[in-house]
């Protein structure tokens, strides 16, 4: 593997890692601020397969397409694009997937980063309002511990 290979590489891990960060302060600071209007239906119960929520995910969609626009000029924001593809990829498996089931997932064997995940974004869910809420994160959730602490405090 060349010297060009690992830089591709990583720029998509580089990438997935900010994706993360990027998506878990949008989540605190838009979807459960300006933007509840369309994230509530996330927090209420599922009435079809689409739910307002996904707007959000078509929206971040257009970041992904433009990086890959810019990287016809700039090759570098072309692998920014396949980690956003890839970040996309991994919140439809483990969000959408593992932890509602709104695709089919096993779940015989979760691990203990599976079952933190879900037990987290259950602690999430269990505030149903747009403030109070614990672990506003995708792909990492804080330990479950602390996170019933901060929403014994809150309460």
């Amino acid at each position: 593997m060349g010297l060009d290979a690992f830089v591709a590489a990583g720029v998509v891990i580089a990438t997935v890692i900010a994706m993360e960060v990027f998506a878990t302060l949008i989540h605190r600071f838009v979807m459960h601020g300006v933007g509840w209007g369309w994230h509530r239906s996330h927090h209420e119960p599922s009435t079809g397969w689409f739910e307002r929520n996904d707007l959000y995910a078509m929206i971040f969609s257009l970041i992904s397409v433009g990086l890959f626009i810019a990287g016809n000029r700039w090759p570098l924001l072309w692998w920014a694009g396949v980690g956003t593809v890839v970040y996309g990829l991994l919140y439809v498996l483990v969000h959408d997937g593992m932890v509602h089931r709104r695709i089919p997932f096993p779940r015989r064997r979760l691990g203990a980063y599976g079952k933190r995940l879900v037990q987290a974004h259950r602690l999430h869910h269990s505030v149903r309002e747009r403030d109070g809420g614990v672990s506003f994160g995708f792909l990492y959730a804080p330990p479950v511990a602390s996170l019933l602490a901060r929403l014994k405090g809150s309460r």
